[in-house]
């Protein structure tokens, strides 16, 4: 087994979640893909791998890795769940353009309002939107082409 994977398996049995291979499987995508996946993607970029991998299977096995704290769920504006395997606090950015959604390091906790000092607070979430330096470059180059 492989450095990886040990570690994946340990980290889930500290959780107490059997470590299935399909449950290694997706725990693997998600890290080694921290684009914020939807189950759609995990489903169709996992199921060459595990022909018997079904979409039920995948958003059941991410409900217990929410459960178990294992990722945390980012939801944008188009109310569409999407999947982070970093749990510490942070920010996420989204493209308008290419509609990759970027992390950003920030004190969730300096944000507060006097407004809400009577309000039990479960959760903060900062989620920016506008283009990425990618994306403004492509447009950029092709504002050249045309000029």
């Amino acid at each position: 087994m492989n450095t990886l994977f040990k570690n994946l398996s340990n980290e889930l049995i500290n959780k107490n979640v059997r470590p299935s291979h399909q449950r290694m499987m997706v725990l693997d995508y998600l890290v080694k893909n921290q684009c914020h996946p939807t189950v759609e993607q995990i489903f169709n970029d996992l199921k060459s791998k595990l022909p018997t991998l079904s979409k039920s299977t995948v958003y059941n096995i991410l409900n217990l890795f929410l459960e178990a704290g294992l990722i945390k769920t980012v939801v944008g504006e188009d109310q569409e769940a999407r999947y982070d395997i970093i749990t510490e606090s942070h920010g996420h950015f989204k493209c308008i353009t290419c509609e990759t959604i970027y992390n950003f390091n920030v004190n969730i906790d300096d944000f507060t309002s006097d407004d809400l000092k009577e309000f039990h607070i479960a959760s903060k979430d900062v989620y920016f939107k506008g283009t990425c330096p990618r994306c403004l470059s492509n447009k950029n180059k092709l504002k050249g082409e045309y000029l």
